[in-house]
């Protein structure tokens, strides 16, 4: 079978792709990849063909400073958001759009498998069943969706416990529609329009979730609220992690049981000022004998971390994590989706610290579900970091939800659950892509 993936040019949005690519090649299908040439190699390693993306389409998203260069003159909140989302994703759709349309051209596959924010396959989606392949978006970030207590998405609010509290979340949600969904839906309508498409009745993450034929959330119900959804939606745990992705390090040893070990990430987006958390978390763990702090900084060079650097902390650009986690006993994150669901399917508890993105949310959800402690700030002092990771180590509650958690991935095949949804898709065939 022929399978086209699309992902967003950005390490979050590509490597769950990246995971499922090598899946469906290993299962002998037919793969290629849509997306951003700065991303070439890592695809093609993966066993898939590469397609570019074509126009303002194909950026580097592990830099946003560099591609929307007005996000760094504005502070999380709604504003933000706002200009992340035009900039970033509404303006490309019709350059994503087309190369959907090239790269099924030249490879008529029977499924397309996106990310959640490919908004490229937004068109296809609002257009005729019948003249498309089958869509399957995949829920790289926390679940994209109309919560009945009317919280807005990205704003980091847990479940609503009180009908005065659904009363004020109903206010922020006015105050948030006003900022960010009419704004975003009035740039969607006029690019849609130029395509000769009616925007469609919810807001653009709502909606992809709503007109997938099927949305594979990469987690488990457990960690996502409890709330009525959408038919489409299919949890399937975990993705594995692919394998080999990177070398041990030279101190790998180091690693030998007698300290317990905190590994801190900023992941790949948020990761352009290392002194928003690894530097307070080298801080606030060196004094502790009995932790080695280990620290990946997601792809960019050692020397952009914060000195001096304590004896008891480890470094690393990349960190093979198919060897790492086993091996943590806590991690500190600023929220990256991915990494967090990673963690908790091997029972790490978890210190988060972001609110950039999707990561209040994420963390957020970190907090509800027990798991761990979200110090809801972007710049967490090391004396709260302390604070917290000796509680996660030291305290047995937020381990046991972790380990709880896990027990949930544990009952999910990921890889099964893929191949079972293509099976039913197999017989799609594009009839119209031009």
């Amino acid at each position: 079978m022929k399978v086209l993936l699309c992902s967003t040019p950005a390490t979050g949005h590509l490597n769950p792709l990246l995971a499922i690519a090598r899946m469906l090649v290993d299962d002998g299908h037919e793969v290629m990849v849509l997306s951003g040439s700065a991303f070439r190699d890592r695809i093609t390693a993966s066993g898939a063909r590469f397609m570019a993306l074509p126009g303002i389409a194909d950026f580097d998203g592990r830099d946003l400073r560099a591609v929307v260069p007005e996000l760094a003159q504005i502070p999380p909140g709604p504003d933000w958001l706002r200009v992340a989302m035009e900039r970033i994703f509404v303006d490309r759709i019709p350059d994503q759009h087309q190369g959907l349309r090239a790269a099924l051209r030249a490879f008529p596959a029977s499924v397309v498998i996106g990310d959640d924010m490919f908004f490229g396959a937004l068109p296809l989606l609002l257009g005729p069943r019948a003249e498309r392949p089958a869509i399957v978006l995949c829920g790289t970030s926390f679940l994209h969706c109309t919560r009945p207590d009317k919280a807005p998405a990205f704003m980091g609010l847990p479940p609503a416990e009180s009908p005065e509290q659904e009363r004020a979340y109903g206010r922020i949600a006015e105050a948030y529609d006003a900022a960010v969904d009419r704004p975003v839906g009035l740039s969607l309508a006029a690019v849609l329009a130029k395509l000769g498409l009616a925007a469609p009745p919810w807001p653009l993450f709502d909606a992809v979730v709503r007109l997938a034929d099927t949305y594979l959330q990469l987690t488990v119900p457990s960690f996502e609220y409890p709330f009525a959804m959408p038919p489409t939606v299919r949890f399937i745990g975990a993705l594995p992690i692919v394998p080999g992705q990177a070398a041990l390090p030279p101190w790998a040893g180091d690693l030998d049981g007698t300290r317990k070990v905190v590994l801190v990430t900023q992941g790949t987006v948020a990761n352009h000022d290392f002194g928003l958390l690894v530097g307070p978390a080298l801080q606030a763990l060196a004094g502790e004998p009995d932790i080695l702090t280990v620290v990946t900084a997601g792809g960019r060079g050692l020397d952009a971390i914060p000195g001096p650097i304590p004896a008891n902390a480890r470094l690393s650009q990349y960190l093979p994590f198919e060897w790492l986690l086993p091996r943590i006993d806590a991690m500190v994150t600023n929220g990256g989706y991915g990494s967090v669901n990673q963690a908790l399917s091997f029972g790490i508890p978890l210190v988060a610290a972001g609110l950039t993105e999707d990561k209040a949310d994420v963390n957020a959800r970190i907090a509800w579900s027990g798991a761990g402690i979200d110090l809801a700030t972007n710049e967490p002092t090391p004396a709260a970091i302390r604070r917290a990771v000796r509680t996660v180590l030291d305290a047995p509650g937020h381990r046991r939800e972790a380990q709880r958690l896990a027990a949930a991935y544990a009952t999910y095949d990921a890889k099964a659950e893929i191949l079972r949804l293509l099976s039913q898709y197999g017989g799609g065939r594009v009839r119209n892509a031009a």
